[in-house]
Order: structure tokens, then sequence, then C-alpha cells
């Protein structure tokens, strides 16, 4: 399968960060839609010649039609798991339509209420008082994850709801599932709890020290060549690692309550700056392949978010994909309008990107005579803040739970957000107005006429031939071409 140089110099450029990803025909036609934890593995694996060999049929017939691609990085696989959601209802792509199954990711459940609670595998989460684990990414990852903790923690399998000795007649699993065996009264009712709580506790990320039980479980099914199961442990380990990073960053919030003063401080030393940065703006863009490009601005007054402050941009200047000029553009309308209101300036200017980005910047500020302002760049990539001064440009790499960089980060993040939010709801727009713009013979009257009828796309493009034509002003004829588009369209 030949690559083109057009996507051979996208792969290179691609980051090792979460997000979401979209595939593209020869028409510019979004075809497939999907997540992933490093986009530069996912995304770089669909281009590999092993893929396409091994790929099943459909797959394949993806991968044959792949002229471009687009992506987007997010803060976390759980908003690319959102976004990815919000996309594949907006764009309705074909192969993720063709790849859809009625299955749903797998969850460890187990209630609470029972004498002797176990857990037990499902993919609806209901709300009946149980708690759920998970999702989880494969049903490989659930099962030996509860494996794990049957085994370690002795825990029953059986699904009767109050055990004893009659449904032990025939159950081996004290002998061959290490059951610790509550129906023989071989151990206690506060016991057996005992154990169920420390087994919630480890898939709740509480207790770090068990993964290295599960590392050397998976080390002992890749000597013995059971690959699959290797992989199902790890894949297990990775989400059980993600709930224990999660919350040693919840640990660092909880143990700092307000790190806002230390965190001033601290950027005050590290920037030189004559005082603490009472003010902050930060400043981020959002486009997919430069389209509805939108910027945004957040504020924050001692280190607290000011969503009354906060300021959105629809970029007009730019028409390619070129953060910087975008960022230029959002910091030279803002101090422009700042300046002719005579208003008061932010004490720094954070900006989400690195030299680059900050450069574009700081030359909009030189050129309102506004080159004093305090200004940095914080990149996603290690989290390094940069700077650019008479003295040249520097780094600094801060430790994860240093106040400062805290506060840049928490501040980085809610520019990305707000963001984020304004190009998806001007995209839904966009994807809601033009749907019907697009067919011949319906114009801005027959479209509103449309709409207060079905009262939504989805109900338009379900409607027959019949309802259409029952629509005042849509003659019969119009509404046999109109559901012909609409079925092409399905």
């Amino acid at each position: 399968m030949p690559i083109s140089e057009k996507i051979q110099d996208k792969l290179r450029d691609l980051p090792d960060k979460p997000g979401c990803y979209l595939m593209r025909d020869r028409r510019g036609q979004i075809i497939y839609v999907g997540k992933a934890v490093s986009l530069r593995k996912r995304v770089s694996s669909y281009f590999r010649q092993s893929t396409m060999r091994r790929a099943p049929p459909k797959l394949r017939g993806l991968l044959r039609s792949i002229v471009d691609f687009d992506y987007m990085v997010l803060p976390s696989e759980e908003a690319a798991t959102l976004m990815e959601g919000r996309m594949i209802k907006d764009y309705r792509p074909r192969y993720n339509t063709l790849f859809k199954d009625d299955k749903r990711f797998p969850l460890l459940r187990i209630d609470m209420r029972h004498a002797f609670p176990f857990f037990r595998l499902c993919r609806i989460q209901r709300n009946d008082g149980a708690e759920y684990f998970g999702p989880y990414g494969s049903s490989a990852a659930v099962y030996v994850a509860r494996e794990f903790l049957e085994r370690h923690f002795g825990l029953r399998r059986c699904t009767v709801a109050e055990p004893g000795p009659r449904d032990h007649r025939h159950c081996l699993n004290d002998i061959i599932r290490f059951c610790s065996a509550p129906c023989m009264g071989r151990i206690t009712e506060a016991e057996y709890r005992r154990r169920v709580l420390e087994a919630c506790a480890f898939l709740r990320g509480e207790r770090p020290e068990l993964l290295q039980v599960m590392r050397q479980a998976m080390q002992q099914a890749a000597q013995a060549l059971d690959f699959e199961k290797a992989a199902a442990w790890r894949d297990m380990l990775e989400l059980l690692g993600q709930a224990v990073r999660r919350r040693r960053r919840v640990a660092v919030t909880v143990n700092r309550p307000d790190p806002a003063p230390a965190g001033l401080e601290s950027l005050r030393r590290l920037l030189e700056l004559p005082t603490p940065p009472r003010v902050i703006e930060a400043y981020d863009i959002s486009n997919i392949s430069g389209t509805h490009a939108v910027g945004s601005m957040v504020v924050a007054m001692d280190g607290v978010p000011r969503p009354a402050r906060y300021r959105r941009f629809r970029i007009r200047t730019v028409q390619e994909v070129n953060d910087a000029a975008m960022l230029a553009e959002v910091v030279r309308r803002r101090f422009t309008r700042l300046l002719a209101d005579q208003a008061a300036l932010p004490d720094l200017l954070l900006i989400d990107g690195g030299l680059v980005q900050l450069r574009a910047a700081q030359a909009e500020l030189a050129r309102l005579h506004l080159a004093h302002l305090p200004a940095v760049g914080l990149a996603k990539r290690f989290e390094e803040i940069h700077l650019d001064g008479p003295h040249g440009a520097r780094v600094l790499r801060l430790p994860e739970d240093a106040p400062g960089l805290l506060i840049l980060r928490r501040l980085r993040d809610e520019a990305h957000r707000f963001a984020l939010d304004y190009h998806r709801r001007l995209r839904e727009r966009r994807i809601r107005d033009s749907r019907l713009d697009d067919i011949p013979g319906i114009g801005p009257h027959r479209k509103q006429l449309l709409i207060n009828t079905f009262g939504s796309w989805t109900r338009i493009r379900r409607a027959s031939v019949e309802e259409l034509a029952a629509v005042p002003g849509i003659s019969p004829e119009q509404a046999r071409k109109l559901h012909a588009v609409l079925v092409k369209w399905s």
C-alpha cells in the first residue's frame, strides 16, 4: 500500500498524546473517526504493510480509501472518548457504521448489599445501587482482572445470593480457584467483606503495590508463550496504572487545598516579575484543518478562574492551518481593544504552545508597544515552560506537583476546554445548517419549513415521501427528489 508524501509528513509530526483522528477519502469526506491514547502509535499503525496483510476485509476497505487524515490533541483519554462520540454523531462516517456492533465496553459490577459480595461482568451500568468499575477496553482485560481479584483476595465466583453448605456440594472453586468458601463457614462475613473492600480499593487505584504482582503474572504468561493472555494483563495494567496516576494527582490537590499564593509567588521568582501575577490570561486555538478555527481566552485572578471574563474569538484572517498566526490574531484583537478602552492589562500571558506560538504572541505585543508584558508558553509535551527575552530562549521543567506549574497547567487546560467547546458548537451549527443547504431546490424558506415541521435533522432524514410532501410549500416532485437525496445520505 503506497503512502503519499503528504501522509508521511503528517505521520512524522504526530504527537505521542491522546486525541482523536479523522480519516478522509479522495473527495475530502470524513470516512472514519477514532480515538487514541497515543496519536503517534495509533494512527501510524494504519499505514504499516503488516496491517494491510492481516486486517479483516472491512478494515482493508478503509485503508484503501484513506487519502488524508486530520487529528486533534486532547488533554486525556476520557476527553478523546467523548470527542470521538460527538464527531461520530456529527459526521456519521461510513466506516464507523460498518465497524459498529451492538457491544458495549465491559464493566465489573459488585453489589455490596449481599452478605458475601462477588464480582461479575456486565456491559450496561444501571442505577441499581451496585458499584461499577470500568469501562475496560477489552473483554480479555476484564476477565484477567476478575481472575486476579478472585485469586488474590479469595473471592467467590458463584452467583448464589446467600451461599450455604448445600451450594458447596458440587462446587470445587475452593480447590481450583482459591475461593475462601464462605458457604462452608471457613471465613467470617466480616473478614470476607474486608477482602472485598480491599479488592475495590485496588480497582480504584488505591493499592499500587499490587501492580507488581500483576506485572509478574504478565511476564509469566509471556514466558509461557501465551501472548494473548499477556496482552490482556498488559491492558489491565495500563488501565490500573492510569487510575493510580489519577489518584496521585487528586492527592496533590487535596494535600494542597489552596496552592495559589505559593504558586503565584513561585511564578514571580521563576519569571523574575516585580510582583506575583495576580491576573493571568491564557490563550488557546482549536480547529480541524483550519475549519471553524476559534481562539479562547480565560482569566484567573489570584490563581482562581473567573468565567465572567472569558472571551471567544472567531479566526478571521488566517485560512490555512497555522496555530501561531491564529494566536497572533487573537492577541492583536484582544490588546487593541484593551488599549482602546484604556482597560487594565494582565500581569502575565500564558500561551498554549512552545516557542513558535510564544514568539508569535510577543511579536503582536511589540507592535502594540506592549513588549514589556510578561508572557510564557506551556507546551503539552513534558509540560515545559517556554520563555523568550533579551537573553534568548529558555525552557523550564518543574516537578509535576510544583505549585507554579499547577496554576499554569490548570489554566492552560481550561483555555483548551473553552476553545474546544466553542469549536464543537460552531461545527455542530454548521453541520445542522449545511446539510439542507446542499440539496438543490431547498432554499432558506423551505429549509425553515422542514425544520419547523419535523423539529430535527434526524426526523427529516427518516421522513417518507408522503410526509415530506405534506409539508406546506413542498410539492410531490420536490418531495421525491428530496427523499432520494436523503436516502443516499442515510
